[in-house]
């Protein structure tokens, strides 16, 4: 049986509640808090990154640290250190992110999710938490890939709040984990001997969506001490927001050609859209969507250092997200419908054809939809972590951790109510004018309550679980001034498990109302109504969710509503991974120049175990498929100090991302969602993708704070996986009929096909741009202004495959915007201070080829988004040396997300949603 809530109180949401009233503050404001005290220097296994001090005075202490972590690395690192984080306007680490040259994001609902850097995809970086990888997922609407069943990080489970320093790594290493193509991102809670000391600050803030209307709170807080003359120290941070927001726009799904599904009425008046060439949208419609989400997030650090020359540290981080979300939607259904009562009957009146796009129609016949769909989503998200270290002498040492992590998404609720009005007349859409606000007529009142017939029942549920388990242990020998040998071991165990459950019925099979009928009732249908935007209708009905789920009891999980698993989406993917590294870190003058780097090589093997479902004889069977592999990376890293202040850097190593997990089911996907109908299948004999990359930089300090940087990269892909994807009739798929059985599916239908592929790879490369300086050079209040800038390009070329194997289109990787850039004006004063912040990307490919016919390689087409620039904002003022105010703007312009559909000839619309502008009014108080 389904619990339709999933947001309930846990122990852990007491605590927050309590400690938050008490002492809320993100760890990075205790930065703040503890300014001008130099902590006692902490060991760590990331000696190079981790900071002998955290404390921070503003913003341009803040980003003096961030250079020095930059300046004294032999790679090419950037980061964000204390306050870049709590006085940035950013909801999760995705938004801080951003700020960093090269790293791109991706938004859900308006929240940053997901990561992209230097143009390789949140597939190709991994993401360590205090030193350990972990994973954490969760779940969104289907235009945005519903839940997360990938290695892509999602970075909405944190809040940036519980996070003392980022750091993007841009070059490999032989002492960092293998896995990452694009970076690896190391983030790091407080520990208390970060602090001298008690520390104790508290933060509450109130958040305003224009678009939804709605406020919600956030708050956070840091309590830290140590105890027996700085040997023994305890740390607790709590951060805790609610959010509200509405995601309205406009969506097509696709854009397909007059003969697919059977092609329209031969009896049209307007032949034109007869044409295999003269596309119409598949669902026009206006879309709106209502997000509520808690996150909470706990972080705890024990430390103890009983001698001079040992130090142990236990770290616990635990984060969950609770959310909700309705969807509701109006659509002629009928145009994406096959059999005789879909397209094939609809009359096209009229129409105006555009670059091969019917952009105008007006329609007898149609069938028009109506849906409410309802979700409850929650993903848990816990680590513990073990770390030691002992110097044995001035010159040797061992340094290790053992820890474990945790990501579990649950999402009971996905379930969605249709009704329909059949062969309705004078139906007529019109993109005429703006492509992304077009105007529909449905031919009846789009608010009138009567004569709807509930038609679709559908209810999914989703699981998904990653576990990580690491040891690893490691040692420092320096030999002279000039030489240290360093290496180690690692064992990392990681699964990851999927399930999906769905009715056991048909989703077509509905109960009759009281009345005997399946008309619904005028008291059980509701009103959804635009709110930031204007539609045209901006107001439409919807079935009324709780009231027919009440009626009919469909949570029950019995009779009719039966759930079983869905056994072609179950599937498990088991790794063991064992490594071992060994490096050498040197120092010497070339002539005047002296000379720093590292030298070394990692040794990886990969045991692999693939379970899914395969049909064999048109039975579902269990298949597991296990393989093994082995990487042997070696990495360079030179840095030559020109003169005290100009560095010139270069690297150069062979590096590996391991496949996706969605992609290694030995197994096959049969879907059929309402008109959305796809078949997705697995290769467990996948390679990683594997290239060889160089890097070539220069730096120079010119002044305090300030850093001039120009970074050259190249990647040589030697192996890339692709995922293919065509339009195919079903019965030429091979695949038994017996997948359909409980669908509303026939052979004869049209069926999107996809599945992984190895293909050659491609070059990638690109340049950065790096500027940062505040104006101490400039008298009076100006001197209190800076600027932080940075520009990235990136250009690649991938040849994509088709299904089998025969090459498809040259283009860019998908997710690669090929500009970007970062800029922030500050200002920094006594007691005021203030940032205004923009961030852009440009275009990029979501999917190559197209889908549909006309849009797939032989039409040269493409999937892609468009790009952004959003504009971020902060206000802040002390009212004391322990109390300030501040108030923080996001997304100011309300800049829309956008995506569409090409071909050389014409570029048409996917998908557009606004979700408005977000204001925070907050007061901090330190102790």
């Amino acid at each position: 049986m389904q619990t339709r809530n999933i947001r309930r109180k846990t122990p852990v949401t007491l605590l927050a509640a309590s400690i938050g009233l008490a002492l809320y503050m993100p760890s990075s404001f205790a930065q703040e808090a503890a300014a001008a005290q130099d902590p006692a220097p902490q060991a760590s296994a990331e000696a190079a990154t981790d900071l002998d001090t955290i404390v921070v005075t503003g913003y341009r202490a803040s980003l003096e640290r961030s250079l020095d972590i930059k300046r004294g690395e032999t790679g090419m690192v950037d980061a964000i250190v204390a306050q870049d984080i709590g006085k940035f306007p950013d909801l999760n680490l995705a938004e801080s992110l951003q700020r960093i040259p090269g790293v791109v994001i991706t938004r859900d609902g308006g929240e940053g999710r997901q990561i992209t850097v230097r143009g390789l995809g949140p597939a190709f970086t991994r993401v360590r938490l205090n030193g350990l990888e972990a994973m954490s997922s969760v779940g969104s609407s289907d235009g945005q890939g519903g839940t997360n069943r990938s290695r892509n990080f999602d970075f909405n489970v944190f809040a940036s709040d519980l996070f003392s320093q980022l750091v993007v790594r841009k070059t490999a290493q032989a002492s960092v984990d293998e896995g990452s193509l694009g970076a690896t991102v190391d983030l790091r809670t407080a520990r208390p001997f970060d602090y001298d000391g008690f520390q104790a600050v508290t933060n509450v803030q109130a958040s305003w969506n224009d678009a939804a209307g709605a406020a919600s709170p956030r708050f956070a807080g840091l309590i830290s001490d140590t105890w027996a003359d700085g040997t023994f120290g305890a740390l607790l941070s709590v951060a805790y927001s609610e959010r509200n927001t509405v995601d309205e726009g406009t969506g097509t799904v696709r854009w397909a050609g007059g003969t697919t599904n059977g092609g329209f009425n031969p009896a049209s008046p307007f032949t034109p859209a007869l044409r295999s060439d003269v596309f119409a949208p598949r669902f026009p419609r206006y879309t709106f969507m209502e997000h509520e989400q808690d996150r909470l997030g706990v972080t705890g650090s024990l430390q103890w250092r009983p001698g001079d020359s040992t130090e142990f540290s236990f770290d616990g981080l635990y984060s969950k997200i609770d959310a909700t979300r309705n969807e509701k939607y109006i659509e002629a259904n009928g145009l994406s419908a096959s059999g005789t009562t879909g397209k094939r009957q609809i009359i096209v009146q009229d129409g105006v054809v555009e670059n091969s796009a019917l952009v105008y129609a007006r329609m007898n016949d149609v069938d028009i939809r109506s849906e409410n769909r309802h979700d409850e989503w929650a993903t848990e998200f816990y680590q513990f972590s073990l770390d030691g270290e002992h110097e044995f002498n001035d010159s040797f040492r061992l340094y290790g951790k053992v820890g474990t992590s945790k990501s579990e998404h649950k999402n009971p609720i996905q379930t969605t109510i249709m009704m329909d009005k059949l062969n309705v007349d004078g139906y007529s859409y019109d993109y005429r004018g703006d492509m992304n606000k077009p105007v529909f007529n449905y031919g009846v009142s789009p608010t009138d309550p009567n004569g709807w017939t509930l038609s679709t029942i559908r209810m999914r549920e989703n699981y998904v679980t990653n576990e990580f388990d690491t040891a690893d242990l490691n040692f420092s020998w320096l030999f002279n001034s000039s030489f240290t040998l360093e290496g180690g071991i690692q064992a990392k165990d990681y699964s990851f498990d999927s399930i999906e459950r769905r009715r056991a019925a048909t989703e077509t099979i509905v109960p009759t109302f009281p009345d005997g009928t399946r008309i619904v009732p005028v008291d059980m249908v509701d009103l959804a109504s635009l709110k930031g935007m204007t539609g045209n209708p901006g107001t439409w009905v919807v079935p009324d969710f709780n009231q027919i789920a009440e009626l009919f009891d469909i949570f029950s999980g019995t009779g009719t509503f039966a759930m079983a698993n869905y056994v072609p989406s179950d599937y498990s993917v088991e790794e063991e991974d064992r490594g071992v590294w060994l490096m050498g870190k040197f120092g010497f003058d070339l002539g005047s120049v002296p000379v720093t780097g590292d030298a070394g090589v990692r040794y990886v093997k990969t045991k692999q175990s693939s379970t899914g479902i395969a049909t064999a004889s048109g039975v579902p069977v269990q298949t597991t498929v296990d393989r093994e592999y082995s990487d042997t990376l070696p990495s360079l890293n030179l840095v030559a100090e020109l003169n005290p202040d100009l560095l010139l850097r270069f690297g150069a190593a062979k590096v590996m991302s391991r496949p996706g997990l969605n992609a290694l089911t030995p197994g096959v996907t049969v879907s059929v969602s309402g008109s959305a109908m796809t078949i997705s299948g697995g290769n467990p004999m996948l390679d990683p993708t594997r290239a060889d990359t160089y890097d070539l930089g220069v730096e120079w300090y010119f002044q305090e704070s300030a850093m001039l940087g120009v970074a050259l990269f190249y990647k040589d892909i030697d192996s890339f996986v692709q995922n293919f994807r065509e339009s195919v009739v079903y019965s030429d798929t091979g695949l038994p009929p017996s997948l359909l059985d409980g669908t509303t599916a026939t052979v004869n239908d049209t069926f999107v096909l996809t599945g992984p592929i190895n293909t050659p790879g491609g070059p990638l490369q690109g340049v950065e741009l790096n500027y940062t300086q505040p104006f101490t050079f400039l008298p009076g209040l100006w001197s209190n202004f800076g600027v932080q800038m940075n520009y990235t390009y990136v250009d690649s070329e991938i040849q994509y495959l088709l299904s089998n194997g025969t090459a498809a289109q040259k283009a860019a990787m998908v997710g690669q915007s090929k500009n970007s850039w970062n800029a922030t004006v500050f200002y920094e004063g006594e007691r005021f201070s203030g940032r205004v912040s923009a961030t852009n990307r440009n275009d990029y490919l979501i999917q190559v080829p197209g889908t549909e016919v006309g849009f797939n390689s032989e039409a040269a087409g493409y999937h892609g988004q468009s790009g952004t620039t959003i504009l971020d904002a902060s206000i802040r003022y002390k009212l004391s040396e322990n109390a300030e105010v501040s108030l923080e703007g996001q997304n100011l312009t309300n800049e829309a997300q956008e995506s569409w559909v090409a071909n050389p000839s014409v570029s048409l619309p996917l998908e557009y949603s606004e979700t408005g502008r977000t204001f925070l009014l907050g007061l901090r108080y330190k102790f």
